[in-house]
């Protein structure tokens, strides 16, 4: 077994048949590189009573950070790919990163090509602590996804990113090895033929993400690479102008960066994702206005108040003192 964890599309692709072959649902196993103070594995059951568990990688916190992001992650869903930025996270930030139904330990063991039944299926990852607020973060085919979880949102979350996301279209890049996959389906790895099943059946679902993202009342954000040649950032760019909402939606195209953005710098990851968070708003502070010299200058000056007689302490008597008193000279 390699002793790092493949990245690159041809890495990334013989690292998933090395897995398939020996049965693992990792390609590398988190606990192999991170203790599980800081990263681990983790599982839920899906919602809508699918009954199917959801694996899941997270940062384990003493209590609840203020803020919960949860990661939706493209196809082929593998949470471990992420590992390195959730080590990398603050400690008032916390992280739930998920494996798709049908990829890696998630159930169930076929594919699911409806991002609706999908979107039903993960909402209890957004689940959020007493006072805490939750970051949702679809990345690549998962951006369609997160977008149906946050309009299905009990209650309204803290924000939403659309990251290099994937709409219905292939860059180059991609367009060839979807093509070369869907002549090989079945001969290729559980993973690798449910992501080109996926991808391939997308784009007459996009009407539900494109209803759903104009009715959202919360921050969106899309963020992309310049540099991506898997999904089109002009697709991405394109969405947010021909989207009305009632607040306008922040693009941001990172310069230099592909479509695996969680492939790059950690600390580059996370500052983009901070970006989306909303500033902290300074105490009010009461302040004195700042009048001018020729307001000062007409300002009336008080008079000085009259002053005030002092009492004086009346005099000794003359002659007082320690022996009798004297009479005073006629």
């Amino acid at each position: 077994m390699s002793t790092k964890r493949a990245t690159g599309v041809l890495a990334l692709g013989w690292a998933c048949f090395e897995s398939a072959a020996t049965g693992r649902t990792e390609h590398r196993p988190t606990s192999a590189d991170y203790p599980e103070s800081v990263v681990r594995r983790t599982s839920f059951t899906a919602g809508a009573g699918l009954g199917w568990r959801i694996s899941a990688l997270e940062t384990p916190r003493e209590r609840p950070a203020p803020w919960k992001i949860v990661v939706i992650t493209g196809a082929p869903s593998w949470a471990e790919y992420w590992a390195p930025a959730m080590a990398a996270l603050p400690q008032d930030r916390e992280m739930l990163v998920i494996d798709r139904p049908g990829f890696a330990a998630s159930e169930p063991a076929t594919c699911v090509p409806d991002i609706r039944l999908q979107a039903q299926a993960l909402m209890p990852a957004i689940a959020a602590a007493p006072g805490q607020k939750i970051l949702l973060v679809g990345q690549s085919y998962g951006a369609a996804i997160a977008t149906l979880m946050a309009g299905m949102a009990p209650r309204p979350l803290g924000g939403v990113v659309l990251l290099s996301s994937f709409l219905g279209e292939f860059g180059p890049t991609a367009k060839w090895l979807v093509d070369l996959g869907g002549k090989v389906l079945n001969l290729i790895p559980r993973d690798l033929r449910h992501a080109v099943m996926e991808v391939s059946g997308q784009s007459a679902q996009l009407t539900h993400m494109r209803q759903t993202l104009a009715r959202l009342k919360v921050p969106v954000h899309v963020i992309h690479g310049d540099q991506d040649d898997f999904a089109p950032a002009t697709l991405a760019e394109a969405l947010v102008k021909d989207t009305r909402t009632r607040a306008p939606i922040r693009f941001e195209l990172v310069p230099g960066a592909n479509h695996f953005l969680n492939d790059g710098p950690a600390e580059a990851l996370i500052a983009c994702l901070e970006g989306c968070l909303p500033k902290a708003k300074a105490p009010f502070q009461f302040k004195w206005p700042a009048w001018s010299p020729a307001v000062r200058a007409a300002a009336p000056v008080a008079s000085p108040a009259p002053a005030q007689p002092q009492h004086l302490p009346a005099p000794a008597l003359a002659g007082q003192g320690a022996g009798k008193p004297e009479l005073a000279a006629a």
